[in-house]
């Protein structure tokens, strides 16, 4: 019984009506539970949602906790004792937490964690068979995205640099010049604050330049490990 509820609340197979039925529900039940927090006044009917939504919430979790053994495929406690350590298991729980909090007002204190209610929208990381592809994808490709993404981090520290020593007057502190390198690597150009000299200018339009190609290199990546998890 606890293996067929493992198999209906984990991503579904293509053979498995049931399963696949319950991922749609429960992509509803994420869907639902989001479109309150796109509104300033909750209205009462949105209260409902979210009561309703939580009550679904709480049960999914539970199942996935009682189950733990065959998501793990060990024996004996410590899958059901580690398994809320996992990463989705803490979404999971930080999701739910803040309408808990609201029923009670003795918990009243803890709204500030009303912000956590952002995290159901990852959520959708279990049931979504496009997002799976992409998370292998990047999974894959970490090696080659943390060589780009050490790269650009360290182009733009060094053109921070050089544009503090060049114009410190007009950039005031550091973190203002990695915000401008920044903005300058991924060609946004907000122009809240930018160099006057000639020489920050020059400055300014090699990063801009050098950006351009920096930026593309992840989609290259990501792109061709697409393509390759969709020919598999």
């Amino acid at each position: 019984m606890r293996k067929r509820i493992y198999e209906i609340i984990e991503k579904a197979e293509d053979n498995d009506r049931i399963s696949k039925l319950y991922d749609a529900f429960m992509m509803l039940a994420i869907i639902a539970s989001i479109i309150p927090l796109c509104f300033v006044e909750q209205y009462s009917f949105f209260v409902v949602i979210d009561r309703i939504t939580v009550v679904i919430f709480i049960a999914d979790y539970i199942l996935r906790l009682t189950t733990a053994d065959y998501l793990t495929k060990k024996t004996g406690i410590v899958p059901f004792v580690t398994y809320p350590f996992r990463p989705m298991a803490i979404i999971d729980l930080l999701s739910i937490l803040p309408s808990i909090t609201n029923l009670n007002y003795a918990f009243r204190v803890f709204r500030v964690f009303r912000l956590f209610k952002t995290l159901r929208i990852f959520k959708f990381f279990r049931y979504s068979k496009n997002i799976v592809i992409i998370l292998n994808v990047l999974s894959k490709k970490k090696d080659a995205l943390l060589t780009v993404g050490m790269l650009a981090l360290s182009y733009i520290f060094v053109t921070a640099l050089i544009v503090f020593q060049v114009e410190p007057d007009t950039f005031g502190n550091f973190f203002k010049a990695i915000y401008w390198a920044t903005v300058s690597l991924t060609t946004v150009g907000y122009g809240d604050i930018y160099p006057t000299s000639d020489i920050g200018r020059i400055i300014s339009m090699i990063s801009s330049f050098l950006g351009i190609a920096i930026v593309a290199l992840p989609s290259g990546i990501i792109i061709s490990g697409y393509q390759d998890e969709i020919e598999k």
